[in-house]
């Protein structure tokens, strides 16, 4: 992994560290963040078979230890992978259009979209009308409603075709709404030969807002700044109905039915929309395994269909990923609903399951709800 990476690994941990504990398990799908971000999972890719409560140490670890174990690797497995696509993979599209931007009496301008959706990139960029030398760019960023560490800069370099991602430092922990990102830079620009940088941004947490200053040190000795932009940070509008509090199921009783739905109340197109669903329970010394639990959903024109729970490696639970119900991408004020019914096994142990849904977009997730019932004999 390269040093980029790892800085990008290590800033995408300490932004969700906090958030990720509600959700167990919930990276084996569509990722692990709480309404923020992780890697997809494929089902067919690396799945175990054998059931999680013969894997050591985990079939006797109490329930605490077994969600704090599945929370952990979850973040750290699904945020590697998704650094590494993001800060070491190839450039995703053609070359960004780097705008000219601000007038020619400054030294430095910023332009940044209005709106910023949770999980995708978002173009912004830096104009400069001065020469630097050996110099340095500085975005310093407050966010609102999130951590500065869930928000990733990159910068698109035209000689590697790559996105990059910018040094970031935080302010300090008494401060998690700010933080800084730099890029060292050399141009002889000038008020009649504007140099620019393409930029781009992303949260992967929660939404709220964002505004960043813009400064430049052109390497003589002097700094100038830009006026600060905004942007309003939002995401698709996500509601579950029909699993009210204190849900029961009976062990080879009737199923439960209940509906998952996603309406993009963005601006912006939603690629690569996919859901998923996540499972936990244990107790008496036995952990509920995907036979315990059937799964399934209405796809239109299919019926109800049966969908496939995947043990989660050697952490008793387990996760299955949705089949997509709209198109793609999920356009402005388009709607994805995804109907599920759950039903127990005989088999299954009496317990109570942690369990719930997780929405997301390519590699990051930006929604999640705990599903909870109970496993009753009767």
């Amino acid at each position: 992994m390269t040093r980029t990476a790892r800085r990008s690994v290590g800033a995408r941990r300490a932004a969700v560290g906090t958030t990720v504990a509600a959700a167990a398990g919930l990276a084996l799908v569509v990722g692990a963040a709480a309404p923020g971000q992780a890697t997809p999972v494929q089902t067919a890719a690396g799945a175990r078979t054998t059931s999680a409560a013969s894997c050591g140490a985990a079939a006797t670890a109490t329930k605490s230890d077994a969600v704090t174990a599945t929370k952990a690797r979850a973040v750290t497995a699904t945020k590697a992978d998704a650094a590494r696509r993001v800060s070491a993979g190839p450039a995703e599209a053609a070359a960004p259009v780097a705008g000219v931007t601000g007038s020619a009496a400054d030294k430095i301008s910023y332009r940044l979209a209005s709106e910023a959706p949770v999980g995708l990139w978002t173009s912004s960029g830096v104009t400069l009308r001065t020469p630097v030398s050996r110099g340095t760019v500085r975005l310093d960023v407050t966010t609102h409603g999130f951590s500065a560490a869930s928000l990733m800069i990159q910068r698109y370099v035209p000689k590697t075709h790559r996105w990059v991602d910018l040094d970031q430092r935080p302010v300090g922990s008494d401060h998690p709404e700010k933080g800084t990102f730099t890029f060292p830079i050399s141009v002889a620009a000038s008020a009649g030969h504007p140099a620019t940088v393409a930029l781009r941004l992303q949260d992967i947490d929660r939404p709220g807002r964002l505004t960043v200053a813009a400064s430049v040190n052109d390497g003589h000795g002097h700094t100038y700044r830009a006026p600060a932009r905004s942007a309003v940070v939002d995401r698709p509008t996500t509601t579950v109905t029909g699993w009210p509090r204190g849900t029961a199921l009976v062990r080879g009783g009737a199923a439960k039915e209940f509906t998952l739905t996603v309406k993009n109340t963005t601006r912006r197109n939603y690629p690569a929309l996919n859901a998923g669903y996540f499972a936990y329970g244990q107790g008496n010394g036995r952990a509920v395994e995907p036979k315990d639990l059937v799964l399934q959903q209405y796809v239109p024109g299919r019926g109800w269909q049966h969908v496939p729970l995947v043990p989660s490696g050697c952490d008793p639970g387990m996760s299955a990923q949705l089949v997509p119900t709209a198109k793609s991408p999920l356009a402005p004020g388009a709607t994805a609903v995804y109907r599920l019914r759950l039903a127990v096994a005989g088999s299954a142990p009496v317990v109570n399951v942690d369990a719930g849904v997780t929405v997301g977009t390519g590699d990051t997730s930006f929604f999640y709800r705990t599903l909870p019932f109970a496993i009753r004999a009767q």
